[in-house]
């Protein structure tokens, strides 16, 4: 069953978004700059896609109480639930398709965009850092790091390339935050149902001190089981304005060590006055870590016939983690992850009972240099063995569900800082041919790190 202290965290993400993006629209009010306005906007369209997250896993939380409590939900017994792990992407990078006249004789209308990337996998949503896009460039990159660090193997990772023109008029002072007014019986149908009547006050009086969006994703189509809200009445007049351009899906078929190249699906027609030239698909290091494969699953004594012909055991201190049982010789040699005595692959587990002395065993079966193998388990305490038994066998299912992401433990990269000058970018192209040629326009101060700062000084002071 659902903890109802479950809910109350969800509604209290939901709270602190719509705080986070109150202080977003007057910021946005107060820009005076194209390049705030810009990031500033940008905070908005993700605060919202958080928001539409949150609310959705409160849909599903509140619709799986209440078949639970008609008695239509399966019994939790039934499915074993895999580990989950870690993923992250890097290194993400989108190729761009200029016509010659434009890019190698800079001849047509100036198109330059702000473009970024949200990328979102359950209520776990992350925003890259904005980059500045003209026809002297031919890869639009992305250095950020993004991670996601509880995620089960069936996730999806969904990457959304959002683009905005840069090259449109700004006035200074004309982005005047409105509120949102929220119909009651258009809120009510939407969400009253499920979120039941003391939740769904908390989310309207929320909604309603909220300052207005700033940009919203056109085009952007609500997946199955997602909350569509009218975040806006109006919002042409709020500054730069992000739309979707191309996204892709990414799952676990598309986990590879190295950088791999993944087709994007269009969202806007080439008569946008948002769109850019893209190739049609992007590349990024995608990778994933297991925790089966990074976090010791269970330690303990047991003790390990190595023949089973002989009648000797021998007594280890082991820990199930990677793909193999691992076996030290002294509780130290474990702490320490010294180099274990014995390495036992943990492909197949059956329980016996056919030990007249130690009673009910563990048996290990797995194949050394093209032979059938046959490590044979126990411990001191029989309870323990039943522990023992459920943990290799989970260990196993674990491994099987993660496939391929467990034949190697891949690399993961912290996540790295943003890069100061963030909003600037050279052109491969130039940094090729011309490595000496200046690079021209004015500096752009770090405006992503400014634009946090001042939210979470407004959030502090918020309560």
């Amino acid at each position: 069953m659902n903890d109802p202290t479950q809910d109350e965290k969800v509604l209290q993400q939901i709270e602190m978004e719509v705080r986070m993006r109150e202080g977003a629209g007057k910021l946005l009010a107060a820009c005076s700059q194209k390049d705030q306005a810009l990031e500033a906007s940008k905070s908005l369209l993700t605060c919202n896609t958080r928001i539409l997250a949150f609310l959705s896993q409160l849909q599903q939380m509140r619709r799986a109480q209440i078949l639970e409590r008609v008695g239509s939900r399966a019994s939790e017994d039934e499915d074993v639930a895999p580990c989950t792990g870690k993923i992250a992407l890097s290194d993400l990078r989108i190729p761009l398709m200029w016509k010659d006249s434009e890019y190698f004789k800079n001849k047509g209308d100036l198109h330059r965009c702000a473009v970024f990337c949200l990328l979102q996998c359950g209520t776990e949503i992350h925003d890259t850092d904005l980059v500045m896009v003209d026809r002297t460039l031919t890869d639009v990159c992305f250095d950020n790091t993004i991670i996601f660090n509880d995620v089960g193997p069936g996730f999806q990772l969904r990457v959304e390339l959002y683009s905005s023109s840069a090259v449109e008029d700004f006035t200074p002072g004309a982005l005047v935050p409105r509120r949102l007014s929220f119909l009651g019986s258009s809120l009510g149908g939407s969400l009253g149902g499920s979120l039941g009547c003391s939740s769904g006050k908390k989310i309207r009086a929320a909604f309603d001190s909220a300052g207005a969006c700033g940009s919203a994703p056109a085009g952007r189509h609500v997946r199955p089981g997602r909350v569509s809200l009218p975040l806006s009445l109006d919002q042409s007049a709020l500054g730069p304005k992000y739309n979707l351009l191309a996204h892709t899906t990414l799952t676990i078929k598309h986990i590879q060590e190295g950088l791999k190249a993944h087709d994007l699906t269009f969202s806007a027609s080439e008569d946008s006055p948002f769109w850019l030239p893209l190739y049609g698909s992007m590349c990024c290091r995608f990778v994933a870590q297991p925790h089966c494969m990074t976090q010791a699953v269970m330690r303990g004594q047991v003790k390990v016939k190595l023949n089973q012909d002989s009648s000797c055991w021998e007594t280890f201190h082991a820990t199930i983690r990677s793909q193999s049982l691992l076996c030290y010789q002294t509780q130290e040699d474990l702490d320490t992850e010294e180099r274990p005595l014995l390495v036992i692959p943990d492909t197949c587990v059956y329980v016996s009972d056919d030990d007249p002395v130690h009673g009910q065993n563990v048996n290990i079966r797995a194949q050394l240099q093209g032979e059938d193998v046959t490590y044979t388990i126990t411990t001191e305490i029989a309870e323990d063995i039943h522990l023992w038994s459920k943990a290799l066998q989970q260990h196993i299912f674990n491994l099987g569900q993660w496939g391929p992401c467990c034949d190697l433990l891949m690399r993961i990269e912290p996540a790295n800082s943003r890069r100061p000058n963030a909003m600037k970018q050279g052109s491969l192209y130039h940094e090729i041919v011309t490595p000496s040629s200046p690079r021209m326009g004015p500096v752009v101060h770090d405006l992503s790190h400014e634009i946090r700062t001042l939210l979470s000084s407004y959030y502090s002071e918020s309560y």
